[in-house]
């Protein structure tokens, strides 16, 4: 009988595959190893294993195509990572910024138990620290309509509710300018050259945003008045 339990580098490449299928019907041999930092044939390898698993569909010089079976073991992999951050945020006080390395850890602890335990002590959050949603047990991902920041126009009122990049240094930029989930802006002048945003916050804080920034910003609008 073939052994159909992940391990942990196992798991990393599914989770990779699963967002990169988010981003685009067709995942290559060269995007998978792109997104994890290692060469085309030790992707390659790991791959065929992958398929022996019955976790991915893969034939020489076609897409990947990730199974029922591997998007199920994905988005759970993806929940504990998800709900580990949150607790390290809600429970333990660390910042945004600080959870991924651990959660990244932690994810790969192989006790239903444990992370049914944390979710219940959290209260079975939807979304993360960063504001991306958590699957259920089931897999299922509830998706939300966001829009980015830099879709919207002068005179808004916006919500920041995700982020397109949970990266440290991102978060760092955002912490560096007072915002976060929840913050609520309103754009006082979006520049015609190069969308550079003035944006006021609830506390009457003047900020300028760059582009890459407000690309990276999801918000909803909210009435204004």
């Amino acid at each position: 009988m073939k052994d159909t339990k992940a391990s942990p580098t196992e798991e990393n490449y599914l989770k990779a595959l699963f967002s990169l299928a988010n981003d685009s019907e067709e995942v290559s041999v060269s995007d998978l190893s792109q997104a994890l930092n290692v060469s085309n044939p030790t992707t390659n390898s790991m791959v065929k294993r992958l398929s022996e698993k019955g976790w991915v569909e893969y034939k020489k010089y076609k897409p990947i195509k990730i199974t029922k079976k591997g998007l199920r073991l994905a988005a759970s992999i993806i929940r504990k990572h998800r709900l580990t951050e949150m607790y390290l945020v809600e429970r333990m006080g660390f910042g945004w910024e600080e959870v991924h390395e651990i959660a990244e850890q932690i994810e790969h602890i192989d006790s239903a138990a444990f992370f049914s335990r944390m979710d219940e002590i959290l209260g079975s959050p939807i979304t993360d620290p960063h504001g991306s949603p958590i699957p259920d047990k089931n897999g299922k991902i509830h998706q939300h309509n966001y829009s980015h920041l830099s879709s919207m126009k002068q005179g808004q009122r916006v919500v920041v509710k995700g982020l397109n990049d949970s990266s440290k240094e991102f978060l760092e930029y955002l912490n560096s300018k007072g915002l976060e989930l929840g913050s609520i802006l309103r754009i006082k002048e979006v520049e015609p050259f190069d969308k550079t945003m003035e944006i006021e916050t609830s506390d009457n804080q003047k900020l300028t945003l760059s582009t890459e920034a407000t690309k990276r910003l999801l918000v909803i609008p909210l009435p204004n008045h």
